[in-house]
């Protein structure tokens, strides 16, 4: 539940997030006001109303879609790749930018890079865990390399995943398996999981007397499909195997905690659901994991128990890290509930009106135990990728193709900026097809 905004506090926040950015973007000080004004006023009249009424209340959601510069020809519905950063973590990261360019290298690393801690803190209390297990990083992937390739594993070590786990992720263990022999191994993760407990028992069949690791998706990137990874880990936990959770698309799209989940690694992408600016993501490790993990870049003390020692990245783009703040104070304002719920009566206000449609097949199921703000249509008849360039090319609408032997289906990732009346061209465009067939 967000917590109650004064106002005075409420605008003193956007003032210190985003004035100077706004003014030097050119952006009047009557119409940031104006727009703050706006923003209180909905976040007041929300307050103590329960976050699925909220989210379908236009008037509360206006200004927050307000917040996104955004071209509104062009229809991004693939936000689960990337999104694009609202206005304020935008222009806090050109203020910092042009600062420290105004004396390099002083300024980059003596004045803004000691803020790294204050955005440290900020991850942490976020996801509810001890600043000291937080790595700021620059993305999903250089997250779960550093643990993929900082354990500790001998030849004939296992790890077990899915078959839907992220390419690059599996590419990184395969490296290990030709480098050092450690053995990868794939349960096959059914499509629809109509219960979670068979994706858990299939985890517990696979393991030997040589398993290890425990590779999951928080939510997987083919589908939505919310994996049972509280579950996955409690099991890896009793039978003494490390756990690794993908949390790419799970950070600031669930609200969750660190402790609801129980892994001992956990990375994700800071550019999806919390919008700040592309280069920024985060490692949570649990403390006692710290001083075992090697570092992906080298440490003068790689057995050191400082999570920083996962940061040596040498001169490093500060201000990225910096902005984050920006976004992450925005997602704060609107309340991790609330937007939870928004997200997924973006993805019902699309998904139930082409669940109706006869060649329409909608993965996974709508159930809140399975999915949240994304999910897939697939149309009987019609290549996902072939419907994906019809959509970019003749519609201006950007998705992605998901083309598997079990998924062959175009995926649908809304953010708070989308419209309803947006959502709408699309379920009008999606419909055309399934009736007419795709134009040749």
């Amino acid at each position: 539940m967000a917590r109650r905004t004064d106002r005075r506090d409420f605008l003193g926040q956007v003032g210190r997030v985003a004035g100077a950015g706004l003014l030097a973007a050119g952006i009047a000080p009557a119409a940031r006001a104006a727009h703050a004004e706006r923003l209180y006023a909905a976040l007041k009249a929300a307050a103590g109303r329960p976050a699925a009424r909220v989210a379908a209340d236009e008037e509360f959601w206006l200004p927050i879609q307000q917040a996104w510069d955004v071209d509104r020809s062009f229809l991004n519905l693939n936000n689960g790749s990337c999104s694009p950063a609202p206005r304020v973590a935008l222009d806090a990261l050109f203020r910092q930018w042009r600062f420290a360019n105004e004396a390099m290298y002083h300024r980059l690393m003596f004045v803004l890079d000691p803020q790294r801690e204050s955005v440290r803190t900020q991850l942490a209390a976020l996801f509810g865990a001890d600043r000291e297990t937080i790595a700021l990083v620059r993305n999903a992937s250089e997250a779960l390399e550093t643990v993929t390739f900082g354990i500790p594993l001998e030849r004939g070590d296992e790890v077990v995943t899915t078959n839907h786990d992220y390419p690059r992720m599996i590419t990184a263990w395969r490296q290990r398996e030709r480098r050092e022999g450690v053995v990868l191994k794939q349960v096959e993760l059914p499509v629809p999981l109509a219960d979670p407990a068979a994706l858990v028992a299939r985890f517990e069949a696979a393991i030997t007397p040589r398993t290890r690791v425990f590779h999951v998706s928080h939510i997987h990137y083919t589908t939505g499909q919310i994996g049972p990874v509280k579950e996955l880990c409690d099991l890896a936990r009793r039978r003494g195997i490390l756990s690794i959770v993908d949390g790419a698309h799970a950070f600031a799209h669930l609200d969750v905690k660190a402790d609801a989940i129980g892994a001992d690694y956990y990375g994700t992408s800071l550019h999806k659901w919390l919008a700040a600016p592309v280069g920024n993501g985060m490692l949570h490790v649990r403390k006692e994991r710290i001083a075992g993990l090697w570092p992906l870049f080298a440490h003068d003390d790689p057995a050191s128990p400082d999570i920083r020692k996962f940061e040596q990245q040498g001169t490093a783009p500060v201000p990225l890290a910096l902005s984050i703040s920006a976004a992450l104070t925005l997602h704060q304002l609107i309340g991790a509930e609330r937007k939870q719920e928004r997200l997924r009566f973006l993805r019902d206000a699309w998904a139930r009106p082409l669940a109706e449609e006869p060649r329409c097949r909608i993965v996974p199921s709508l159930d809140p135990l399975h999915s949240c703000g994304i999910a897939c249509v697939a149309i009987d008849g019609v290549d996902p990728a072939a419907l994906c360039k019809h959509l970019l090319e003749k519609e201006q609408i950007y998705v992605a193709a998901i083309g598997r032997p079990d998924v062959a289906a175009i995926r649908v990732t809304p953010n708070l900026y989308t419209t309803l009346p947006e959502l709408d061209r699309f379920v009008a465009v999606i419909r055309r097809i399934a009736r007419d067939g795709l134009p040749s």
